[in-house]
């Protein structure tokens, strides 16, 4: 999935210290329930993130030591647990008060009584909670050991429910789903069957999946013999979206079985699961539009399944529809039949074996052109209206798809390939299985109004997702903590593909300033391991994030220059090929680079420092003659030592590069791999100069400890001594030095800062011509340098900008205008009242989803508040503004100075609504949360954000992208009190 740019816990220790201070709960019978089977030990789990029933034989030292506690047991467990309040004022009747106020102590025969009842007390605590409640039944124990007996939580209905984990148990598993689906775009809901055919694994009597949000109305099972179906209970867990089918009769190992499940259920007002759409077509009338997006748990909510990504299956989809409208689904359409008057039903060929997360399907009055390459159709879909700015996509697209086919050396092996553009998406993309499915901006192509920056994206979107058609698709990472397999590959080979195919874009560059923010995000505290554990909803969310996209690709790329291209292309091949149409975890990937290194490298051992530990190192490098010494150590960003909590002794493997003034070109490149705190290089002759990190390839960074004058001087008589990968970041920091300045109240350093760049850039500025002229790299720095230029009031662009909109509002909005300057346009005529009536009329209207994005980022730049809160909310209801652009507007609207609070209070007014429509923890969740705070450099606001968090659920507080934004807010502080002084004096 492409994010738009922009488990067991712990059972809480208090609830074993307090538990003899609180009312027993009750304790239920394991042995004496008919209707639940025995547990063998590997169930033998605690959850108690849900109400449920205490059973005896719970030790604190049979608990995972990695495990958390959420919630205190009392509300976790959903019963009351009442102190024994008159109890215990009864018994302070021991302890009498004097006069002064002080407790005179008890009498010697008082503590004897007390010591022998509390004695007496312990023990039989201890003989219940500690023996196996098997010693108090006449049948006596089994020889089989349970050391404890396991807390089952209580099913809607009241009965116990027969699992407790968060995951799936291993006993059963699915092979082949038969779906029926019959959406009715009219009253917005949908009806559903599913037969799943399972096989078991381990005898049970019972089969757990997952439905979350579906009225079930019918379930049955049926043996792979019998051919008389038979009704089942079904209980139902909705806190872990559980549900469970309850067999009459054992279920035997190795047999088959078939469960038919009936089912409806409301199309989602949110994007997630089955979900429904409002547009408007040609002739301004309402339409609706269902589609699909199940990654990464919400399969679940169209259909009942094993939701979880290694329990792979094949699906056979049947729709039925509206005879007007057209569905498509992740395989070739097999029949359309007649159901009804006006209805009809599709039926699609059966899939390959594929995970639940990308089974996908859209409903909806589609078009679409076409073009075959290397036996498959590839497609790319819009609404009517739009089908002529699909031409550009499709043309990519088949250029990609060969392009992987030839790099894999395996054939993509569907037999259609359709890329939709869905008028409201929340990510950029979602990589379903032969259905890929755009937000319209990521897709569509207008040659009007699309400017180089817009082609860049929707290139870099669709290689993206055409690389997942492999890493992600073919082979699945086997469980959330290892995303990076699926998204750091994908990233990796998106930017790599468009190298190879589309070198005028220059997409290295892009990638290196991604690589930069992934840095400043990984330097954080907050940050996480590539690979990291998780377990409920919110933390599989978080782990779309710049970690698992950006520094995962990183650390491929990083991995490729030091293997040497051929042999890392060789290990993807054994990759591929040895896992196929299965899933996998980031040590199947090392053990198929091992098996082409054959020993000359241990790249398991390498690769492991780097995904299971967060940040990066600081490499320092000291250089006296022809001995190079470097040295590797954590690097920290800013943040105060005991704040910190990661290992700072902690090594990397860091694969070396440098070049030295001998030879600086890139064949000339050396390398050594670091593999311990400190080493010594010894040259081969003495340089005036050496540069480590080449082309910034490696994921650290280096620091001189003597050579920073010598690298200055050098750049300063020959800046191409260096590549500009090099010389990047440089200018980088000067843009984002001025944006804390004014939201602390430091207006006029702010402005003198504008001034300094405004001397260094001016005369570039000037020589930008309002035009579409020139490369793509010439015509992206203008279309930087005057949107930035005219925000900032620098020259004449305002001047030159208002004009051209003027005009533009004259013709009533039929003049063509150059896309690569629309923005800094539409910006600047957005400043005046009518001007911005008018772009707001022009957005309605409007057919160009290209011009739309730039309009809409035009009307969150005014500075009247009252126009700034009517866009977000609006945004927020979705009726006038799609609720899609909100992420948007509010990263806009909080780069002003009379934005940034304001977007801030508007996200703690609706953050309820907005973690409703988005889900705590998903991508835009986290962009909303780091745009509204990421400004803030004051200790009152800092204060205001932690406050304001920690006063929200558990679930909101603990969000790593709370835990970032808090640390970031620390460091702008910190930056503020060690650099403003400098800062003015400097200026």
């Amino acid at each position: 999935m492409e994010p738009f740019p922009s488990d067991q816990i712990l059972l809480p220790r208090n609830m074993i210290e307090n538990s003899m201070f609180e009312e027993e709960p009750d304790v239920v019978d394991l042995a004496k329930e008919p209707c639940l089977q025995p547990l063998e030990p590997d169930e033998l789990e605690y959850e108690p993130r849900s109400s449920r029933l205490l059973v005896r034989g719970l030790g604190e030292h049979e608990m995972d030591d990695d495990e958390e506690d959420y919630e205190s047991s009392a509300k976790l467990l959903g019963m009351s647990f009442m102190n024994r309040s008159s109890g215990l004022r009864n018994n302070m009747s021991v302890y009498r008060q004097n006069p002064n106020g002080s407790c005179s102590v008890p009498s010697t025969k008082t503590m004897v009584v007390c010591t022998v009842v509390l004695v007496i007390a312990v023990s039989l605590i201890m003989a219940v909670y500690l023996l196996p409640k098997c010693n108090f039944t006449k049948e006596g124990c089994h020889k089989k050991n349970h050391t404890m007996e396991l807390i089952y939580p209580l099913a809607t209905n009241g009965k116990l429910f027969p699992w407790a984990k968060i995951r799936l148990p291993p006993d059963v598993v699915p092979l082949h789903y038969d779906l029926v689906l019959q959406p009715n775009l009219t009253t917005l809901k949908f009806a559903g069957s599913v037969k799943i055919v399972v096989n078991i694994v381990q005898v049970t009597w019972k089969i757990v999946l997952h439905s979350s949000g579906l009225n079930i109305t019918k379930a049955t099972i049926t043996s792979s013999g019998g051919r008389q179906a038979k009704p089942v209970e079904f209980l139902e867990y909705p806190l872990h979206d559980q549900i469970a089918v309850m067999a009459p009769e054992a279920l035997l190992e190795g047999q088959n079985y078939t469960v038919n499940i009936e089912y409806s259920a409301n199309l989602s007002d949110t994007y997630y699961g089955f979900y429904k759409i409002s547009y408007k077509d040609e002739n301004s009338k309402q339409r609706w539009f269902a589609a699909t997006q199940f990654e990464p748990l919400a399969a679940r909510s169209a259909f009942p399944c094993f939701d979880e990504p290694a329990f792979k299956a094949t699906f056979l989809i049947k729709i039925k529809r509206d005879e007007k409208l057209s569905t498509l689904s992740n395989m070739p359409k097999k029949a359309t039949t007649p159901v009804t008057n006006g209805i009809v039903q599709d039926e699609f060929f059966v899939s390959l074996k594929m995970s639940t997360y990308l089974v996908a399907f859209v409903v909806a009055d589609l078009k679409n052109i076409s073009r075959e390459t290397n036996g498959s159709l590839v497609s790319v879909y819009a609404i009517p209206q739009h089908l002529n700015q699909v031409g550009y996509a499709l043309n990519t697209a088949v250029k990609l798809l060969e392009f992987y086919q030839k790099y894999f050396l395996i054939n993509y092996p569907l037999e259609k390939l359709d890329l939709v553009a869905i008028p409201d998406f929340q990510s950029g993309a979602m990589e379903n299985w032969g259905l890929i499915t755009f937000r319209e901006t990521a897709l569509l192509f207008d040659s009007n109004t699309s400017s180089a920056r817009d082609k860049k994206l929707i290139t870099a979107v669709i290689a993206h997702e055409l690389a997942h058609q492999w890493f992600g698709n073919l082979v699945t990472m086997e469980w959330w903590n290892d995303l990076w397999l699926n998204e750091g590959f994908a990233t990796f080979m998106e930017y790599f593909a468009m190298e190879e195919i589309f070198p005028e874009l220059h997409s290295d560059e892009d990638f290196l300033n991604l690589i930069f923010k992934a840095m400043m995000k990984d330097s954080l505290n907050s940050s996480h391991p590539v690979s990291s554990a998780v377990q409920s909803s919110e933390q599989i969310e978080e782990m779309f994030d710049a970690l698992s996209y950006i520094k995962g690709a990183s650390l491929l790329l990083m991995l490729k220059h030091y293997l040497t291209k051929d042999v890392f292309q060789a290990g993807i091949e054994m990759y591929l090929h040895n896992h196929n149409y299965g899933s996998a975890q980031s040590d199947d990937l090392w053990d198929s680079m091992n098996e082409i290194t054959n020993g000359t490298l241990d790249v398991k051992k390498l690769m492991k420092t780097w995904i299971l530990h967060k940040g990066f190192p600081l490499v320092t490098v000291a250089r006296k003659g022809k001995i190079i010494s470097v040295q590797q150590e954590k690097f920290l960003y800013c943040v105060e030592p005991e704040n910190w909590t990661s290992d700072a002794s902690y090594l990397w493997h860091i694969p070396l590069t440098y070049i030295t003034s001998s030879c600086n070109f890139t064949h000339c490149t050396n390398a050594y791999l670091l593999d311990q705190k400190s080493a010594v290089i010894e040259l081969p002759e003495e340089v005036e100069w050496i540069k480590f990190n080449v082309d910034m390839n490696g994921y650290y960074i280096v620091h001189y400890a003597e050579d920073w004058k010598t690298l200055i001087d050098l750049l300063k008589k020959n800046h191409t001594a260096l590549s500009p990968k090099d010389r990047a970041n440089l200018i980088n920091n000067i843009f984002n030095l001025a944006g804390l300045l004014e939201k602390k109240g430091e207006q006029q350093l702010a402005a003198r800062v504008m001034h300094r760049i405004e001397h260094l850039l001016g005369d570039k500025i000037d020589q930008q011509r309002w035009t579409d002229d020139g490369t793509l790299s010439e015509r992206e720095l203008r279309s930087t340098l005057l949107a930035f230029a005219c925000t900032h009031g620098m020259r004449n662009c305002r001047s030159t900008a208002t004009g051209m909109f003027e005009k533009w509002m004259k013709s009533n909005g039929t003049m063509s205008l150059p896309s690569d300057v629309m923005k800094a346009i539409f910006t600047a005529g957005a400043k005046s009242s009518d001007g911005w009536e008018f772009l707001l009329k022009m957005y309605f209207s409007s057919v160009s989803e290209a011009e739309k994005s730039k309009m809409i980022e035009a009307l969150a730049s005014t500075e009247d508040v009252r126009k700034l809160i009517w866009l977000m909310q609006n945004s927020l209801e979705g009726e006038v503004i799609r609720t899609q652009e909100l992420s948007h507007i509010i990263a806009t609207v909080s780069q002003s100075l009379p934005g940034h609070l304001l977007a801030w209070d508007f996200v703690k007014e609706n953050w309820e609504k907005l973690t409703r429509k988005f889900h705590l923890g998903s991508y835009t969740i986290q962009n909303i949360i780091s745009c509204s705070t990421s400004q803030f450099a004051t200790k009152a606001h800092l204060l205001e954000v932690k406050s304001f968090f920690e006063s929200k659920s558990e679930e909101s507080s603990q969000l790593r992208c709370v835990k970032e934004a808090i640390d970031t807010i620390q460091l702008n502080i910190q930056w503020m009190e060690r650099n403003l002084a400098k800062l003015q004096e400097l200026l």
